[in-house]
């Protein structure tokens, strides 16, 4: 039997709460505006086609910032980093909020989108540098919880204020709330530890400041069915770009990004299992709404109702998730959460129609499969780092995550689009075999994680 793991403080859970409520009005900002583009077209009198950089806008943004999290954080301590970034955060809702043309709403999006970049892993960095590894579990479950329910009751609390109020509230709901996380943060997130640095990698940040937007900005266009050279080069040079970084970075002095962790093995392991968990994530949050309303035939309000069931899977599950994580170790908990993901995507590849009843219940396991394989990879990658690294681990997990939800993205689109949306079924079937591919790969990568030493 394994030691119980110590428990964790008053003050700990207080700075999980905190950084967990900021994570959640960056991850609800991502994806509760996709609802208002109609309305705001019609408010600012302005074509869809720009009125869609509102959204894009805001997640380029959030690639550009991410890679100097790490960086700002040795110079300015990962607390100031946070609670700066929160407080940017704020002030470009309130811009967001009573912006009165498009453009102004863009630029303000963007500045929303730069410190969402910085705040979440600045948050996840805070909390790994403050807490025991044998804490981290139950910690980033609870962050994790907020990350995972903002995206789940992003749609239906958007809809309820756009209906009742205006767009407009959607910016300023975060008011409210960062106010009163920057107060809790006085109390309890302490300022960090500064790292002298002489400068800044400015090769490493060109190349990868350039090379994760373009590449995500091909990805989310490739995603969409846009296929167009404008998409399919975006992508390619953004893989370049990100490429020719990890080059740099590890013959550097001084790198943007410690890269050298993947060196590890103990450390590439968990951010493995966690990147292919992103893809298989967001590749079925691509496929299964055009599953379920043409092949399954339901309203998009059905279908909408299934996802929210998967999402309230997670977010339910990875509080218990984080118990388990620091019970029994990350690795028992990741390989049972990649054998549950496998095995609620494979009754997919059936030809035999699925009732609904089922679909919501294979939906709502899967869910929890996600938060049972992800989370405690995460836990284990920080559990891995020096405290004076987790700004680095920090980056390195998030671009892993995004960059898993492109490649999963892209192989779904891929896949239908060679096969074609309406053949009989059997796109389907090979796209979804395509997500238990990358589901089995999560479960071999959690094969690789670490056992603790006191489990051994």
């Amino acid at each position: 039997m394994s030691p119980s793991p110590p428990e964790v403080t008053g003050r700990l859970w207080a700075i999980a709460a905190i950084t967990g409520s900021g994570a959640f009005m960056a991850m609800l900002d991502s994806t509760v505006v996709n609802l208002a583009l109609e309305t705001i077209r019609s408010d600012l009198d302005a074509p869809l086609s720009g009125v869609q950089w509102v959204a894009t806008g805001y997640l380029i943004a959030l690639a550009v910032s991410l890679p100097l999290t790490g960086w700002l954080g040795r110079r300015l301590g990962n607390g100031r980093l946070w609670a700066g970034s929160v407080v940017v955060f704020v002030l470009a809702s309130v811009l967001c909020a009573f912006a009165q043309n498009l453009a102004f709403l863009i630029a303000s999006r963007c500045l929303q989108g730069l410190a969402a970049g910085l705040m979440v892993p600045a948050g996840q960095a805070v909390l790994a540098a403050t807490a025991d590894r044998r804490q981290l579990g139950r910690l980033m479950g609870t962050v994790g919880f907020a990350v995972a329910l903002g995206p789940a009751l992003g749609p239906a609390f958007g809809g309820v204020l756009i209906d009742t109020a205006s767009w407009r509230w959607l910016f300023l709901i975060n008011v409210p709330v960062g106010i009163a996380v920057l107060i809790g943060a006085r109390r309890h997130i302490s300022p960090g530890e500064k790292f002298s640095q002489n400068r800044v990698d400015t090769t490493g940040l060109v190349l990868i400041g350039l090379g994760l937007p373009l590449l995500l900005y091909g990805a989310a266009e490739i995603g969409s069915s846009n296929f167009n050279l404008l998409s399919l080069a975006s992508a390619a040079l953004g893989t370049g770009l990100s490429a020719l970084f990890v080059v740099h970075a590890v013959r550097a002095r001084e790198p943007l990004i410690d890269v050298g962790l993947l060196q590890r093995a103990r450390f590439a392991a968990p951010v493995v299992t966690a990147g292919l968990t992103g893809a298989a994530m967001y590749g079925g949050l691509l496929l299964l709404p055009i599953f379920l309303q043409r092949s399954a035939g339901q309203t998009p309000s059905e279908a909408g109702l299934m996802l929210l069931a998967m999402g309230l899977g997670s977010a339910f599950v990875l509080p218990v998730a984080g118990m388990l994580t620091d019970r029994f170790g990350p690795r028992r908990v990741s390989l049972a959460g990649g054998a549950l993901l496998t095995l609620t995507t494979i009754p997919f590849l059936s030809s035999a129609p699925l009732a609904s009843g089922t679909v919501a219940i294979l939906l709502l396991a899967r869910g929890a499969g996600l938060a049972l394989a992800q989370m405690p990879a995460i836990a284990a990658a920080y559990g891995e780092v020096a405290k004076t690294k987790t700004g680095d681990a920090a980056t390195l997990i998030n671009i892993a995550q995004r960059l898993g939800g492109a490649i999963g993205a892209i192989a779904v689109v891929a896949v239908i689009e060679q096969v074609g949306i309406s053949a009989s079924g059997t796109a389907y079937r090979i796209a979804f075999g395509m997500l238990v591919i990358l589901s089995a790969g999560a479960l071999f990568a959690a094969t690789r994680m670490a056992v603790p030493e006191q489990q051994q």
